[in-house]
């Protein structure tokens, strides 16, 4: 088997430093975007259907890239991709700052959504290439991961300020130099590597994914609007379960599948991933409405929004270090059905949240979602490890972040479609999302209950064998 040679020694300061930048920028920007939605409705004279695209041409093309980023990464160069990546996120933050209508901005996402999934697993890989001894090795991806949360609890309150000062083409704008910067110093300062033993690229497994679930997003999507039992609303859920069908027959025939079905033979591997997609399904879900809630429910402005949604992100940044130390001392089954019932009861109280409800009894309430899905995410991905050969850590700590996401574009798609529902019955938007609340909330409560039933003792008593499953939840949260 060929070696690669390691990077530079005296470059790798400049290396940690490119590419935690390229994480922040891409981290920033795909949360970001929640404390500006509210300025996009009134500007871009959209609705929640509108807003719901917004987010989740985003999330979908991450989400559904993500794996095959990392392996053209291995196969084409990680500097390449890398700093395609940035040409090409920076391009499409270009284009979205500049979109003078839904549909361009939509388009931009898509374009940014491409970006960040090149430019995020290069950035990963290029420091694995860099440091290869683990223990520095675990110390520069903690540096990374570290870097990434900051841009996590940066997010509401730098939304808020840009786009109180300048509207909401700010948040997209503001990637320009920062894009610049980084084309400019990773052309000096990285070094090429690759991967001779990569795998072949799974052409049509990421081609059917992206159909499949982009198919049955729309159907989500727009089933409010043009009526559930319309034939193109019902047509769209048919194409995404026939899509999603080839996809498993592919997947199951092709020598270097995108998505090993194998790996699911695991219970510990299936039952881990699954409540992943919750995870995913309740954190982006729920985020997308609460800018919304202190706007249009609460009558705060954008600048105060973006501040009072700070405690669900401040508690994450906050415990998730911790997360991964409490389940290697009191198991993965305790951790995991913990942070669930937590998350679970937290946005249950949400649901139960009015336009008079004084923040004094708002803050808690976000703060406990925010722990609990903090002490669950890493476990959970750390489970995912657990279960698979060491050959293959890497393959299942990046099908832990794709199963998130892919909740998440689930998330915004179906609790804006409860949303939606409750209100052409006459419902008022406080009313409906109460409704997504509680729905969303009920569901996290029974995956606890689930996950806690599915969880071995065995896998429950287990300890991670590194740190280094957090990075994946630090750095692709929301």
């Amino acid at each position: 088997m060929k070696s690669e040679p390691p990077v530079a020694v005296p470059n790798r300061a400049a290396l940690l430093t490119v590419t935690c930048l390229g994480q922040f920028m891409v981290l920033l920007d795909n949360t970001i975007v929640g404390a500006a939605l509210p300025d996009m409705r009134e500007r871009l004279h959209t609705q929640l259907t509108g807003l719901q695209w917004i987010v989740d041409a985003y999330v979908l093309l991450v989400a559904m890239l993500l794996l095959s980023g990392g392996v053209f990464a291995d196969r084409f160069g990680r500097k390449r991709i890398f700093l395609a990546g940035v040409v090409v996120f920076t391009a499409a933050s270009v284009l979205c700052s500049a979109a003078p209508s839904i549909g361009w901005l939509i388009a931009g996402r898509v374009l940014q959504g491409i970006g960040a999934a090149a430019l995020s697993p290069a950035s990963l890989t290029l420091l694995a290439a860099a440091y290869p001894v683990p223990q520095e090795r675990v110390r520069a991806i903690g540096l990374w991961a570290g870097l990434s949360g900051i841009g996590l609890a940066a997010d509401p309150l730098a939304g808020g300020v840009l786009v109180e000062a300048f509207g909401w083409p700010a948040i997209f704008l503001v990637n320009l130099p920062v894009g610049v910067a980084l084309l400019v110093a990773g052309l000096r300062v990285l070094d090429e590597s690759r991967n001779p033993n990569a795998p072949a690229i799974d052409v049509p497994g990421t081609v059917l994914s992206i159909l499949g679930v982009g198919a049955l997003t729309y159907a989500l999507i727009e089933g409010g609007s043009r009526g559930w039992t319309s034939p193109v609303i019902l047509g769209g859920f048919a194409a995404a379960a026939v899509i999603l069908v080839v996809f498993v027959v592919v997947e199951g025939r092709v020598p270097a599948p995108m998505l090993p079905l194998r790996l699911f033979r695991e219970r510990l591997f299936t039952v881990s991933n699954t409540a992943m997609v919750v995870v995913g399904f309740a954190l982006m879900g729920s985020s997308f409405f609460f800018s919304q809630f202190f706007v249009y429910v609460q009558g705060s402005s954008i600048l105060r929004a973006g501040v009072q949604t700070l405690p669900a992100t401040l508690a994450m940044v906050v415990v998730s270090p911790f997360a991964g130390r409490l389940a290697a001392r009191y198991g993965f089954r305790i951790m995991v059905t913990t942070g669930l019932a937590l998350a679970g009861l937290g946005l249950l109280a949400l649901g139960f949240v009015h336009a008079d409800t004084g923040y004094s009894n708002v803050w808690w309430r976000l703060a406990v979602v925010g722990i609990g899905f903090a002490l669950t995410m890493s476990p959970l991905t750390g489970a995912a490890i657990q279960s698979v050969s060491p050959q293959e850590g890497g393959l299942a700590s990046g099908v832990s972040s794709t199963t998130r996401q892919i909740g998440a574009v689930l998330g915004v798609a179906v609790l804006g479609a409860v949303v939606r529902t409750r209100q052409s019955s006459g419902a008022s938007f406080e009313a409906g999302l109460d409704s997504a609340f509680v729905v969303v909330g009920v569901a996290t409560l029974a995956t606890a209950v689930l996950t806690g039933l599915w969880l071995t003792r065995s896998a429950g008593t287990s300890r991670p064998a590194s740190p280094a499953p957090r990075v994946h939840e630090d750095t692709m949260s929301h």
